[in-house]
Order: C-alpha cells, then structure tokens, then sequence
C-alpha cells in the first residue's frame, strides 16, 4: 500500500498535512508521483477562508477534491507528476504528494513546457476559454482590467491577434514589466483608455468592472471572468449601458465556452493549454516555489498576493 500526504483546509484559515492509504490503480487508473502543483489564488483564498457561498457548493467542486464545502475540504487543481512509467502529466488534482487518478484525467505535458511552468495550466485553460467567449476580432481595441495571472495570461493570448491593440490595467505599477512582456500596453485605472471595443474584467473587484463599463466602446463585449463569491457588486445598469447596447458575457472556465462545445473536450482544451505554455515569457508569473512540507504555515502568507505561486515535492529541481 501507498501512503500520501495531503494539504486539507480544516478551517476558515487553517491548514494542515494528513496522511492518507492511496487505492490500489485500477485498469484505468494511474499512480503518480507529484513533482509540483500550482496554488490558483483567486479560487484558492475564496476556499481557504471558507467563503463559498452554499448555492455553488456543487459548482465550486474540483474534479478530484475531497471533502465538503465549507470545510474541511482536500482543494487544488494544478499538479504536475511522474507517472509508473515515468511520464510527465498534469492533473486537476489537489495538493498531494502522489495519488491515484483516471488515466484519461492525465494530460501529457509537452516536452517543451518545463514543470514548474507547466502548473499554469490550469490559469492558461481559463484564459483560452476566455478567449473563445470574447471571440476577439482582428484590429480591435482591447482592454484586460487587473494584471493577475489569468488576466495576464488572457491579455498574452489577445496580443495574438492580428493588428490587435491591448491594455492591460491594474492598480499595481510594478506589473507594467510584464505586460510589456507579453506586448501589451499598460495602464493605471485612471488612465484607461475609453471607447474599447472587448474588454476583460479579470480584477475580481467591483471597481473594476465599474471601469470596464465607463471604458466600453458602442456594442462593447465585456467578459467577466471574475468570480465574486458571496460579494454583490453594485452595476450602473442605467446611464450608458443600454444606449451603448453594452454585453456582459460571463465566462467560466468548468464548461467549455459556447462557440467551441461539441468541437472540443475538456481533455483537448487543456492539451491546448499546454501546449500554449511552451513560450518561456510565461515563467515571469511564476513565484518561487514553497516546499510542499511547508504548505500550512504558508498558505496565509501566498494567497495574500503575488503571481502563481509553486509549490516543490521533495528536492527535485524546478
């Protein structure tokens, strides 16, 4: 029998180790080795302090989680491992040392992705759905609002397009660095510039979607790919909004965005998400890894801030 180690949630705030006996694989089973997983702040923080509000208890659930909402829960959705045949996968599974999972829920990683960057794969598949929602056309003027992980990585995606024209805004000026990266524009909120044709709210804050509508262009489409949990923003749905003919599309990443459903999986979405993490610009959002043992004392610390933070099984290099 295996023995593991899993990071649990047990209350708002609090975390801790606990061991666990793994099942034995089945036929269609694969064992695997963690090497490192990916903390999703936005999400994560929302779970950790235990704020997920009762009607999405069945919505918010990970694929392979365990526990209950709110609390105790077993949470996460980014690790990348070794498989028996020393294969290197990634899998929507929780923070864990090693365990067992559906062999068709282990996506091969690219030769070209490294470990470490491969754990943003997750935030990537996010912001590739984001862009099937958003349908960008070339040439247009295009606003990403907050410069977080899956709004960078969006607003990389949206460079792309052929004579596009992205800003990316955000309250933090140390993120005009990376937007430069990823060829974009940066700009502070009150610098925002207006008539934007698609915009993005990935701020997760009710000022930011304030600006997105006081920034729309005539027949903008905003994208809100925030999620606010328990919060209930407060939206100016008068003023401009209807003679602008503005669109709020919600975009999620737990069903595959409308233009593309039925002409790909969930498994292909995420093998194009690898796939997109081969450029090394994209290891700008990674922070430095925390070792796995350390993980309950420093989870309050990570998802005060920062980037996607990694964390390290082991002495393996990352």
């Amino acid at each position: 029998m295996t023995r593991a180690h899993a990071f649990w949630t047990v209350a708002p705030g609090v975390g801790e180790l606990r061991a666990e006996t793994l099942p034995e694989p089945g036929e269609h089973d694969v064992l695997v080795r963690t090497l490192a997983s990916g903390i999703s702040r936005g999400t994560e923080a929302t779970v950790f302090a235990g704020r997920v509000p009762s009607s999405q208890y069945a919505a918010m659930r990970a694929p392979l989680m365990a526990g209950e909402f709110p609390l105790p829960v077993k949470y996460g959705y980014a690790a990348v491992g070794l498989t028996q045949a020393h294969a290197r996968v990634f899998v929507l599974h929780p923070h864990q040392d090693s365990f067992v999972a559906p062999r068709t829920m282990c996506v091969p990683v690219p030769a070209a992705v490294p470990t470490r960057r491969a754990v943003l794969a997750a935030n990537m598949e996010t912001a590739l759905n984001i862009l099937w929602d958003a349908q960008p056309l070339a040439g247009e003027r295009m606003l990403v609002i907050g410069a977080g992980v899956v709004g960078l990585l969006a607003a990389a995606l949206l460079a792309r397009i052929p004579a596009a024209r992205v800003t990316v805004v955000d309250i933090d000026a140390a993120r005009a660095a990376l937007t430069a990266r990823f060829g974009c524009a940066f700009a502070a909120p009150q610098d925002a510039p207006a008539e934007q044709e698609l915009i993005v709210h990935a701020s997760g804050s009710e000022a930011g979607l304030l600006l997105a509508l006081d920034r729309a262009a005539f027949e903008a489409r905003i994208i809100e790919a925030s999620w606010f949990a328990d919060r209930v923003p407060a939206l100016p749905l008068g003023e401009a909004f209807h003679p602008k003919r503005l669109r709020i599309v919600s975009s999620q990443v737990g069903s595959v965005a409308g233009p593309m459903r039925g002409r790909r999986s969930h498994a292909e979405r995420l093998a194009t998400a690898l796939a997109l993490l081969a450029d090394p610009a994209f290891d700008d959002l990674l922070e430095p890894p925390t070792e796995f043992s350390d993980l309950p004392l420093a989870m309050p610390r990570l998802l005060q801030g920062g980037l996607c933070h990694v964390v390290s099984y082991g002495k393996q290099r990352l």
